[in-house]
Parts: structure tokens; C-alpha cells; sequence
């Protein structure tokens, strides 16, 4: 009796593994045939019919009408041997003369008088352009005073130097004229002057009107003459000083004739 033991054993699940191999292989099978038949299957094509519109049928145009066939002339009929003489035409009955009625003129309708253009409406004031308008003639007004303001006050200072210098010139004068005349006190007079000969000398000065120096700026053309002149001022130092210290001038220019006073 063998053992059951040296007997070979099964393997649990053994078929159920290999059918099941089985079905796996066929239904791959099946999707590949099938995805190669969808691939190869041709696409339908699908028809459409172009209709062209089809333009609407000319009417028909009107017969012409057949052209007036002509009449035939008539036949000359034969001459009578003797013509038939004119029947005399009645004459017209004149109507009777109408009574001369006095035809009174209707009167004519009175002219249409025209119709009057109807005043424009005026278009509404803008009360900024207004504004604006009053202060542009204020501004103007302004300008105008202030133009008038500034001339006023230029010919006021023009006339103000004017004075100021023709009493500064008055002062000037006056005392030029007190040194020419201390100046003059002192000449001693030569004998041997003859006619009116003018000498001019620069004399340089101290602001008390001591002298410094006094140069023959142009001779006379007598010696005599200039150097009295030059004696006579240098002994009046200290010359006179002027009233106004702005006048006072470092260096004076004097003028010296025999005649004059």
C-alpha cells in the first residue's frame, strides 16, 4: 500500500490562475482586432447639392402693333361733260350790335402791406463776460492813471533839478563873483597894458580857502598882465568860501580882465 505522502500534491488555485490567463489573452485579442477595424473603417462622405437661384423669367415684352396698312387712292371718276354751275353761298347773318354799355371798372384791392420783421430775440448777457469786462476797463483806467501819475511826477523831479541846478549855478555864480572880486582888490594894474587881454588860471584850494598852488592855464599874451594877476591871488588867501558846502570845489578855474568890472 503506497503512502499517501510520497503521492505528488496540487497545487491550490493552479486552474484558476491559467483560465484566467486565458481570458486576459482573449479580450487583449479583442481590442486589438477591434481597434484595428476602427481605424480602417472609412468615413462617411457626406453629399451636398449646390442649387444655384435660378433668375426670375423675363416677362414678356408687349406685341408690337402692326403698322397701319395704307388706303388705297381713290379712282379718278370721269368729268362730267358740262360742269354744273356754283350754287351761290348764302351770306352769314351778322349778329345785332351789342348796346354800348358803360363798363364800370371794378376798384382795385388795396395793397397787402408788408409784413413787419419780427424783432431778434437778444441773446442772454453772460454775467462772467461782463465781469470780466468791467475789470479789463478798471485795469485799463488803472494803467492810464498810473501812466499819467508817473509823467506828472517826472516833469515835477525834471522841474525840481531844473531849479535846484539853476540855484546851484545862481550860487556857483555868486561865489566865483565874492573871489574874482577879492582877487581884483589886490591887482595892481601896469602901465603898459594895452586893449583887453583875458588870463586864466587854475588855483588849487583848501576846503578853509587857503591857496596851494595857482597855474597859468592861458596867458593873456602880458606877462605884466599875468603876473599881476598871479600876485593878487595869492595874497587874497584865504580866498572866500561858499555858502553851500556841496559848491566847494578843490580846484577853481579864474578868469582876469584889465577892464572889466
Amino acid at each position: 500500500m503506497n503512502d499517501f505522502r510520497t503521492q505528488p500534491r496540487k497545487v491550490p488555485g493552479k486552474r484558476i490562475a491559467f483560465v484566467l490567463a486565458v481570458l486576459i489573452h482573449v479580450v487583449l485579442i479583442l481590442l486589438i482586432v477591434y481597434g484595428i477595424h476602427w481605424q480602417t473603417k472609412k468615413t462617411e462622405v457626406v453629399a451636398v447639392d449646390l442649387v444655384r437661384a435660378v433668375p426670375p423669367a423675363p416677362t414678356s415684352a408687349p406685341e408690337p402693333k402692326p403698322a397701319p396698312q395704307p388706303e388705297p387712292e381713290p379712282k379718278p371718276q370721269p368729268k362730267p361733260q358740262s360742269e354744273p354751275k356754283p350754287v351761290a353761298k348764302p351770306e352769314p347773318v351778322k349778329p345785332p350790335p351789342k348796346p354800348d354799355i358803360a363798363q364800370k371798372e371794378k376798384p382795385k384791392p388795396p395793397p397787402k402791406p408788408e409784413p413787419k420783421p419780427e424783432p431778434k430775440a437778444e441773446p442772454p448777457k453772460d454775467p462772467f463776460k461782463e465781469q470780466l469786462e468791467r475789470e479789463l476797463m478798471e485795469t485799463e483806467k488803472r494803467k492810464t492813471a498810473e501812466a499819467a501819475a508817473r509823467e506828472a511826477a517826472k516833469e515835477l523831479a525834471a522841474l525840481k533839478a531844473q531849479q535846484a541846478s539853476a540855484a546851484q549855478s545862481n550860487a556857483m555864480a555868486d561865489y566865483i563873483a565874492k573871489i574874482r572880486g577879492k582877487v581884483r582888490g589886490n591887482i595892481v594894474l601896469p602901465a603898459d597894458v594895452k586893449g583887453n587881454p583875458e588870463a586864466i588860471f587854475e588855483v588849487t584850494q583848501l576846503p578853509s580857502g587857503e591857496v596851494l598852488d595857482v597855474r597859468l592855464k592861458k596867458s593873456s599874451g602880458n606877462p605884466a598882465w599875468d603876473a599881476a594877476t598871479e600876485r593878487a591871488i595869492r595874497k587874497s588867501s584865504p580866498l572866500p568860501t561858499p555858502a553851500q558846502k556841496e559848491l566847494f570845489s578843490r580846484t577853481l578855474e579864474l578868469r582876469f580882465r584889465p577892464l572889466e568890472e
